[in-house]
């Protein structure tokens, strides 16, 4: 396969592990009352839709690093979980303000 596929594949990868471990995070709603948790899961979907772009740029960047020899396999997975358990705690975040306003 070519440098290309190689680079294309770790990005569906990186953002469907990027999904799966969002996902998992969804039930930060499951702590509001239930007549708030509907408002909280669309804020919770906006703020996903949000970080999309900059999560993709993470992952492109990265393959990029790991491309040009920068950074290893095991680096690379080390990397992507640091930066989607930072990026979904600032979502946490920015949902907690969000809901407060509400």
């Amino acid at each position: 396969m070519n440098q290309s596929w190689w680079s294309l594949s770790a990005l569906i990868i990186s953002l469907t592990l990027t999904t799966s471990v969002v996902s998992a995070a969804d039930p930060p709603c499951d702590k509001y009352p239930t007549a708030k948790q509907s408002r909280c899961t669309e804020i919770w979907k906006e703020l996903n839709k949000e970080d999309g772009p900059v999560i993709g740029q993470f992952g492109l960047d990265q393959q990029k690093r790991r491309d040009e020899g920068k950074i290893n396999a095991q680096q690379h997975l080390a990397e992507n979980m640091t930066f989607i358990k930072q990026s979904t705690d600032k979502r946490i975040e920015r949902l907690k303000e969000r809901m407060t306003r509400e």
